[in-house]
């Protein structure tokens, strides 16, 4: 069984700094791709950043350029740099790591930018 965990987060004031980690455990077989995806309330979850482990990246228009996501090494665990944050980056972060046969996601962080 695997089991994915985020942390991180919390209150920030707009343009400040949050950093978000991601953490998998058990057996995940053939790893593909580990992404981050955010709600707001009344919204739908949407993607903001992924990274596959070929190491390509892919970002959401409104955070290129301010979010920054990243591996350590091979290991199952990955960041999210939130810069220059706005009062739409508030939200629950959600954490997904993509494997053969299935996905996990993790319970939520939530992130909240107001002044």
């Amino acid at each position: 069984q695997v089991e994915v965990v985020e942390s991180g987060g919390g209150l920030a004031q707009p343009g400040a700094s949050l950093r978000l980690s991601c953490a998998a455990s058990g057996n995940i077989f053939g790893l593909r791709e580990m992404t981050w995806f955010r709600q707001a309330p009344g919204t739908q979850r949407e993607l903001v950043a992924s990274i596959d482990t070929h190491g390509r990246i892919n970002y959401a228009d409104s955070v290129k350029g301010r979010f920054t996501i990243s591996r350590l090494g091979a290991k199952n665990l990955i960041y999210l740099q939130m810069d220059s944050l706005k009062p739409e980056d508030t939200g629950i972060y959600y954490c997904n790591f993509k494997y053969m046969g299935g996905d996990t996601w993790g319970q939520g962080a939530q992130v909240t930018v107001s002044s």
